[in-house]
């Protein structure tokens, strides 16, 4: 079997790229037309239990007596505990009736048309969808944030379960930009999305005092996780990447390039507050990717992302407004962005099931 040999055009890597994801979501997809259907009862078992006010008119009762009752209907099928009856009353409540249209009874799926946001609710695994639950309460915007993701990156449940943990709701496209005046519209919202405030680099595994170098350094030693931190579609180009411009060398502390948007990101780390000189700088790196790297016919316009260790929005704005480059500013955070478990708490019931499994 021959040696793999590094191909670097642009357009390879996007379709690599467009190959990786849609392998990921097939192997979602190939079990779509059985989860919906199983999803659609979910859901309208939790409609009637809401609209039939079940609980008021049977009694607190009503969930135990529920599963018995379905259990005996139908001793072949799963699904009908009353923990499960109960995640079904919560679907419902996260996804009323004007998020999901669903289809007439008896259609087939191909034959089903569903608006987007339910055709997607309905497309993912309900170990998922009850992991969602969980962490999104009555928040639907949140839920359909992960659902999303979900599909789109091919997620299992651990790997839905970390982001959620992590806060990615809170964080992602929460950069400050100047992006909306500096790119064309239909960049500036993608541009937008691939940015997080903060960004989590608890992996770095740095404690105590550390210098600039320290933190890159650690972060390329983790290239791994960094590249999951910073999202879908960054590749790595190179570190302190050198720059002739004119008679004088300069070097971008970290350059990818993003598959999604078709475009070079200048990365700079600065370990202290931001300082609005260092918009300048990453300003005049941006302009000499655009000049000297950049292919006018293939990719969009450079944007750069200065990442900080804390900044005055204030400032930060102003500083953005000044520049007429595409430009973006966020925190970072080294330790985990929410709290550790307390050691002797009560586990959940999902705990002891996966301990059990």
């Amino acid at each position: 079997m021959g040696k793999a040999i590094g191909i670097m055009d642009n357009d390879y890597r996007h379709w690599v790229e467009t190959l990786g994801q849609r392998f990921r979501q097939s192997k979602i997809k190939a079990a779509v037309s059985v989860n919906s259907e199983m999803l659609r009862f979910y859901w309208e078992l939790g409609r009637d239990i809401v609209e039939m006010h079940a609980e008021q008119r049977w009694g607190d009762k009503l969930m135990r007596n529920l599963s018995v009752d379905l259990q005996r209907e139908n001793p072949d099928a799963t699904g009908f505990s009353q923990r499960n009856i109960y995640y079904c009353k919560q679907f419902y409540l996260l996804y009323p009736e004007h998020s999901v249209i669903l289809p007439q009874v008896g259609a087939k799926l191909s034959e089903q048309i569903l608006p987007q946001v339910g055709a997607q609710i309905f497309s993912i695994p309900w170990g998922h969808h009850k992991y969602i639950i969980d962490k999104c309460s009555s928040n639907t915007d949140k839920a359909i944030f992960y659902v999303r993701q979900t599909l789109e990156n091919g997620w299992s449940r651990a790997v839905l379960l970390n982001w959620m943990d992590s806060n990615l709701y809170e964080r992602q496209g929460k950069a400050l930009t100047n992006f909306k005046t500096t790119l064309p519209d239909v960049n500036s919202d993608l541009a937008q999305e691939i940015t997080k405030d903060p960004y989590n680099f608890a992996f770095a595994g740095i404690t105590g005092r550390y210098n600039e170098r320290k933190m890159k350094d650690a972060l390329l030693n983790n290239i791994t996780n960094f590249l999951v931190e910073l999202g879908t579609g960054f590749a790595y180009v190179g570190k302190e990447y050198r720059l002739e411009i004119g008679e004088t060398e300069n070097f971008i502390d970290l350059l990818f390039y993003n598959l999604r948007l078709r475009c070079y990101v200048a990365i700079e780390v600065k370990i202290d507050k931001f300082d609005s000189r260092d918009i300048g700088q990453l300003g005049t790196y941006v302009t000499a990717v655009n000049h000297l790297l950049r292919d006018e016919e293939k990719d969009n316009p450079t944007i750069g992302l200065l990442i900080c260790k804390s900044k005055d929005n204030t400032l930060a704005q102003f500083a953005l407004e000044s520049s007429s480059q595409p430009l973006g500013i966020s925190e970072y955070e080294l330790q985990k962005l929410y709290p550790a478990k307390i050691e002797g708490t009560m586990p959940t019931i999902e705990e002891i099931e996966a301990e059990l499994k």
